[in-house]
């Protein structure tokens, strides 16, 4: 079974900062991309950002600038790093894999760590 795990989410002051880390386990061929989502309670899932396996990196505009992704390939885990977080951040953040390079979508999820941005 291919298992994604998310950690580091908690409570945080508006303009502080929080890093997410996301280990993926099990058995994988190999990994397209990886993905950060998050929902906001009462509103839809949106995109965060991605990383490719070649280390090619896209952000949503929401979170250009505040937000950055990178990985740790030999413990098959990816980060994100959070700054300038504002109470309009707070949601719970999803990890994903895209395993399948014949299709767009993600393929796996984790199941999600809880970021409250509030004073």
């Amino acid at each position: 079974q291919v298992q994604l795990v998310e950690s580091g989410g908690g409570l945080v002051q508006p303009g502080g900062s929080l890093i997410l880390s996301c280990t993926i386990s099990g058995s994988i061929f190999r990994i397209n991309r990886m993905g950060w989502y998050r929902q906001a309670p009462g509103k839809q899932r949106e995109l965060v950002g991605t990383v490719t396996s070649g280390g090619r990196l896209n952000y949503a505009d929401s979170v250009k600038g505040r937000f950055t992704i990178s990985r740790d390939n030999a413990k098959s885990t990816v980060y994100l790093e959070m700054n300038s977080l504002q109470p309009e951040d707070t949601a719970v953040y999803y990890c994903s894999a895209d395993t399948d390079i014949r299709t767009s979508g993600m393929d796996y999820w984790g199941k999600g760590t809880l970021v409250t941005v509030s004073s």
